[in-house]
């Protein structure tokens, strides 16, 4: 498994059998200042992987920032250091939003 899916790969996993829980990472400054999420999508705190990540399933986890930088990587390492099976979208939200893909206002 790679460490970066398409926004278009996640708009088919989420249509399919086998969607992934997707989680929004990016910092509270900018998850205040852009409520937009990705649909069926949760924000947590990137700053408090290690508590919320004791409560991840075992369905595949994709987690997304703003543009799939240094926060999409950082919570990643920490993500595959626990074993938990995840990956970042390339490109983050904006590349989610670019290719005309819906949002919706938390």
């Amino acid at each position: 498994m790679t460490d970066t899916i398409t926004s278009d790969e996640l708009e088919v996993m989420l249509n399919g059998h086998n969607p992934a829980q997707v989680i929004d990472v990016r910092r509270k400054s900018d998850y205040e200042s852009d409520p937009s999420m990705i649909p069926g999508a949760i924000w947590l705190d990137p700053e408090k992987v290690d508590a919320w990540s004791k409560e991840l399933g075992d369905e595949d986890v994709v987690i997304y920032c703003v543009r799939g930088g240094s926060v999409s990587k950082s919570t990643l390492e920490k993500l595959h250091g626990l074993n938990i099976k995840a990956r970042y979208i390339e490109g983050g939200i904006v590349s989610w939003k670019e290719s005309g893909k819906s949002v919706t206002k938390s």
